[in-house]
């Protein structure tokens, strides 16, 4: 399957209402961006398999209880766990990769836990906090939190704190909102960014410019992404698809508060290019 083929799935599933999105299938078909032949029903068929194997014989334990099971299936029997030797690797971001190779990064290995869990009936959800992601489940009215990345273990407010201290650097005073679950969109977006900000940092600009054509079919008017979509076609040496990125970025985002530097590279590369011509 081509890269146009593979954007053109992922369009289609994100332009439903919010709340059909289906996560684990939208994130697969980030995956196939990557991976052209990738089989995105064998991998939900291997979420499936995860379920069936952490799934508790039925009536014999409550929902706390199955959510424990799920722990210890996920994370001391399968051995999913966080990649801390290598956290910017991109296959950290692809979902797929995170299932062949049991490592991820916390926005992932939240991804399969809620998953799993939501086929076995537990009311899981994602919550980004600052510079880190963990994941929410509801039972019996009370809000449990774990800490995928670090194997499932259960957090307290003060220990999301001190998770949130050394992602970000220091301190940061956690209000309810934080702890708000984000909707499908805003999870993919963070996936994505991940993945953007691993591919830049390697300047593999194809890559970025394909995560960017990803983030704009999610929410057209991230306004950031026109203007670096426009860096990356430069970068790569494509400066008239770039400059046509930056073009419609000043367009439509007349009040960016950069929009004065971008306009003077705009300039700058146009100039540029009338010498050669």
């Amino acid at each position: 399957m081509g890269e146009d083929q593979a954007l053109v799935d992922f369009a289609r599933e994100v332009t439903r209402p919010d709340v059909e999105i289906r996560l684990a299938r939208a994130a697969l078909l980030i995956g196939r961006g990557a991976y052209p032949d990738l089989d995105v029903e064998a991998y939900l068929d291997r979420l499936g398999a995860l379920e069936r194997r952490a799934r508790l014989a039925s009536g014999t334990a409550d929902p706390l209880c199955q959510l424990h099971r799920l722990r210890e299936c996920l994370f001391e029997e399968e051995g999913f766990a966080g990649n801390t030797e290598d956290y910017g690797d991109p296959r950290n971001s692809y979902l797929n990769d995170v299932l062949d190779r049991r490592l991820g990064i916390p926005i992932t290995l939240s991804l399969v836990l809620i998953d799993v869990g939501r086929r076995l009936g537990l009311e899981m959800e994602g919550i980004g906090l600052p510079g880190h992601f963990i994941t929410g489940a509801r039972i019996g009215g009370e809000h449990i939190l774990l800490d995928p990345f670090n194997r499932g273990t259960i957090l307290t407010a003060e220990g999301c704190a001190e998770v949130v201290a050394r992602a970000v650097g220091r301190r940061v005073d956690l209000v309810p909102d934080h702890f708000r679950p984000v909707t499908n969109r805003q999870y993919l977006a963070r996936m994505l960014m991940n993945l953007k900000g691993s591919y830049w940092r390697r300047e593999a600009w194809d890559r970025v410019i394909a995560v960017s054509d990803r983030l704009l079919a999610l929410s057209p008017e991230a306004a950031s992404e026109w203007r670096d979509r426009g860096i990356a076609w430069s970068k790569q040496g494509d400066v008239a698809r770039g400059l046509a990125d930056w073009e419609r970025y000043l367009r439509d985002f007349p009040d960016a508060p950069d929009r004065e530097q971008v306009r003077g590279e705009l300039r700058r590369v146009r100039h540029q290019l009338a010498r050669l011509n």
